[in-house]
């Protein structure tokens, strides 16, 4: 396994190791706005199928996805609703992840059939600073095998996965803290699927 320290590499080196891993169809661990991720690349079958054997994850459990800016979102879904775009333009990047109507051509781990996709622009993080350096979305499912605490440090993402992770991101502790703000924007009305870092007010209230 190998260990990418930002802060003794720089972190332009490290994203260019990274985006080489990822292209290559890798499994990484990154530091998000609040636990360690697992990434891979959004359309790589094989590193997807691997991702949700390690984690022990629920084939009809969603993967959710980050991107570095709004434009990517033409790869994931076929439109994006005005409330969404109201919703992204006061809270992206941040903490609220938004589902939409998938793109047809999406792998059934991303979408776990349900032809929705999960996807957020993460906050201030090495998680954005990695998302904004990419042209396509990936994987940021919380580093753990499912129904296990999620992992605040390099470390106890090494005691979760070993070698089964190529490449872990050691920026120091997590933040931890509360998860993302989810919303489905599919239908004729948004519906908050899980209360988060952002309230239900505020959501509503961008909306209403």
């Amino acid at each position: 396994m190998e260990i990418l320290r930002p802060s003794e590499s720089g972190i332009d080196n490290a994203i260019r190791r990274l985006r080489q891993l990822l292209d290559s169809a890798e499994i990484i661990a990154y530091p998000t706005e609040t636990f360690y991720g697992l990434g891979v690349k959004y359309d790589q079958g094989d590193a997807l199928e691997r991702l949700y054997h390690i984690k022990q994850r629920p084939c009809d459990k969603a993967m959710p996805l980050i991107i570095g800016r709004p434009g990517l979102l033409t790869l994931l879904t076929p439109a994006i609703p005005p409330a969404a775009k109201k919703l992204i333009g006061k809270f992206w990047p941040g903490p609220l992840t938004l589902i939409f109507e998938a793109c047809g051509n999406l792998s059934p781990y991303i979408t776990a059939g349900t032809g929705k996709v999960a996807v957020r622009v993460p906050g201030p993080s090495f998680a954005l600073e990695l998302a904004r350096h990419l042209d396509y979305p990936i994987t940021a499912t919380s580093a753990n095998i499912t129904g296990m605490p999620p992992a605040e440090t390099a470390d106890a993402v090494i005691d979760y996965f070993g070698s089964s992770v190529n490449t872990v991101v050691d920026s120091g502790k997590a933040p931890g803290n509360t998860p993302s703000t989810i919303v489905d924007v599919t239908g004729a009305e948004i519906r908050v699927v899980r209360q988060g870092k952002i309230p239900q007010e505020k959501i509503f209230s961008v909306v209403s």
